[in-house]
């Protein structure tokens, strides 16, 4: 699970409900940093974040956020660098992110995998960052974007174009973010799972095998 703070504003009201929440249910979290600073400093927004070190939980940060990389140098692996949408002037591609991982050296790494489609249909682009920060790579954020890049639910076009690098991700968790209704929820969960050959439970998709045999006959 992803805890998420977008909004500068939310910031301090979760960090200060952390105490509070149960979440035994979940074998791994990370906290989605702002994406935007405009009125906070970044220091501040690291200072509120710095309980999750001591918890063990990636702080999933935009790259286009990142003014002072001091202020997260403390974080080590724990800062996790997110991949960026065309919206964005940088981060999109890893040659973009490659300065933030020099001053970073110890920095994960978050795959949006909406994001890369969004830049490269092809997913060529995913294929590059896989192959520069594999060793990073601590969670995947999955969905669709649609042309103003709000999130969407996966169409089959976008399952096919993961398969095809599927191969390449070692296993991570996997943060679904589309935007669908409560009662569409368990399909689109299903839908992603296809995206790795894997039925909702995380076993092989024994249906998926026979589709992919389907189609290549």
């Amino acid at each position: 699970m992803e805890l998420s703070a977008l909004r500068e504003s939310e910031l301090p009201s979760l960090m200060a409900a952390l105490g509070e929440l149960d979440l035994s249910a979940f074998t791994y979290i990370s906290i989605h940093a702002p994406s935007r600073l405009r009125v906070m400093q970044e220091a501040m927004a690291a200072e509120l974040l710095s309980p999750c070190i001591d918890r063990g939980w990636p702080v999933v940060i935009h790259p286009d956020a990142i003014n002072d990389h001091g202020c997260w140098r403390d974080f080590g692996r724990w800062a996790c660098i997110e991949n960026m949408d065309n919206r964005k002037r940088s981060g999109r591609n890893s040659e973009e992110l490659a300065g933030h991982f020099e001053r970073l050296p110890e920095a994960s790494f978050c795959l949006d995998l909406g994001h890369a489609q969004q830049v490269d249909p092809t997913l060529g682009v995913a294929r590059v960052m896989l192959r520069d920060y594999r060793s990073r790579l601590v969670q995947l954020h999955l969905s669709e974007l649609d042309v103003t890049a709000h999130h969407q639910p996966l169409s089959m076009a976008s399952v096919w174009a993961v398969r095809e690098i599927a191969r390449l991700i070692p296993e991570c968790p996997v943060i679904v973010e589309s935007v669908v209704e409560p009662e569409a929820i368990d399909a689109e969960l299903e839908m992603a799972a296809m995206c790795f050959d894997v039925n909702a439970t995380g076993r092989t998709s024994r249906t998926m095998r026979s589709a992919t045999a389907s189609s290549a006959s």
